[in-house]
């Protein structure tokens, strides 16, 4: 009679071309499943409450073993995570690496961390999201799921997952409270140049309102890549070799403080022609930095930084932040501000004089450009003047 039972507990399934079992044991059921032939042959065996769920499981198991993924039970989302940040981030600066490792503790792997990758299920990062928006900005959440994402995509690739969930979770918004990016207005901004005459930053902060060149490609810019236009021989050539005795000047913004030294997209690479105002601000600071540099004699390190220590190492974007709020607590409008914000800046007084959203685009950096990186290396892309001419009629009617 208990053979009898035992046989009515035994159930046989296919499994796509093979033979599955499953029976009962103990409070739930096994199942077990030969793949392959010969030497190639593995049976694989899951447990579960129930047959569906052990057929589930089976399913599984054998479609996971015919892509090639090899994912252990103890793989979890905290090891794929962890090994994103340590093999997946190459490219990208300290500072990036070290933001994202904080935002993993603190946010992801105490929460989904010792989640197996294998279960982890889309419904699984939807409640984590959830659960974080009541805490998180709706950037930091974006910065958080997006490290998931990465991680899983790098582990699809090495076939320890069949798929990534994160990328089929959408990213709910977060708290609002968060501070929003600001912009001076022509008032403000007038006031902060003033004040900044005579402050070491002058030229940094003249350049990044009247261009709007981000932050981290001001301070990566090099004196090779400030031009002056040679009437004689219809070319660009470097201030450094042909001076600042001519009308029109330009800056290649061709690259960032980002670990691989480029600039944040290939659409963010652009030459600029740089109105007057910027253009005598870097002649002043060249002759400074002329000076700084017999001053520093051995110690100096040649690094053609336009933008650097008194011994030319580069700025640290900390000591920046800390100059420009001298510079605006003395504009009489706060410390509330960071140098990003100069670009803020740059756009809205842009655009409150005129300028189209399709020239703005342009001059930060934003529009589609269709060239290869042959152009951009070998040959110089057409001088955008826009900026440089709005700007120049702006200002100069504000000082009348």
């Amino acid at each position: 009679m208990r053979r009898a039972q035992e046989e009515r507990e035994l159930l046989k399934i296919l499994i796509g071309k093979y033979e599955a079992t499953i029976y009962r044991e103990g409070r739930g059921y096994r199942g077990a499943v030969d793949v392959g032939t010969g030497a190639d042959r593995q049976r694989l065996k899951r447990r579960g409450r129930t047959k569906e769920i052990v057929k589930d499981k089976l399913k599984k198991a054998v479609a996971e073993l015919e892509a090639g993924i090899d994912t252990s039970d103890s793989y979890t989302v905290e090891d794929a995570v962890r090994d994103w940040l340590k093999r997946g981030t190459k490219g990208m600066s300290a500072k990036t690496i070290n933001d994202y490792t904080s935002l993993a503790e603190s946010n992801i792997i105490p929460f989904i961390g010792a989640t197996k990758l294998k279960r982890l299920t889309a419904d699984d990062v939807d409640d984590w999201l959830d659960e974080r928006a009541d805490h998180l900005t709706t950037r930091t959440l974006q910065a958080i799921h997006s490290i998931v994402r990465r991680s899983i995509r790098r582990a699809q690739g090495r076939d320890k997952v069949m798929r990534n969930v994160a990328a089929l979770a959408d990213t709910p918004e977060g708290r609002k409270d968060g501070r929003p990016s600001k912009a001076m207005n022509l008032d403000q901004a007038t006031t902060v140049l003033a004040h900044a005459k005579d402050d070491p930053l002058h030229a940094y902060v003249v350049l990044s309102l009247m261009t709007g060149v981000r932050t981290e490609e001001a301070r990566a810019l090099r004196w090779s890549h400030v031009v002056a236009w040679v009437e004689e021989t219809g070319e660009w050539r470097p201030v450094t070799e042909v001076g600042f005795k001519h009308e029109k000047f330009a800056v290649y913004v061709w690259r960032s403080v980002r670990e691989d030294g480029d600039t944040k997209t290939e659409k963010s690479r652009r030459t600029l022609e740089i109105p007057e105002e910027v253009a005598t601000a870097l002649k002043e600071h060249h002759a400074v930095q002329v000076r700084q540099r017999l001053i520093a004699g051995k110690a100096w390190q040649d690094n053609d930084l336009v933008f650097c220590t008194g011994i030319g190492t580069p700025l640290d974007a900390a000591n920046v932040r800390r100059s420009f709020r001298r510079i605006t607590k003395a504009a009489g409008i706060g410390t509330d501000w960071t140098p990003r914000e100069l670009r803020h800046s740059f756009v809205s007084i842009m655009s409150d004089n005129g300028v189209t959203i399709e020239q703005i685009a342009d001059l930060v950096g934003h529009k589609t450009t269709i060239v290869t990186q042959k152009v951009y290396r070998h040959q110089l892309k057409p001088v955008i003047s826009t900026g440089a001419i709005a700007m120049n009629t702006i200002f100069t009617k504000k000082s009348a």
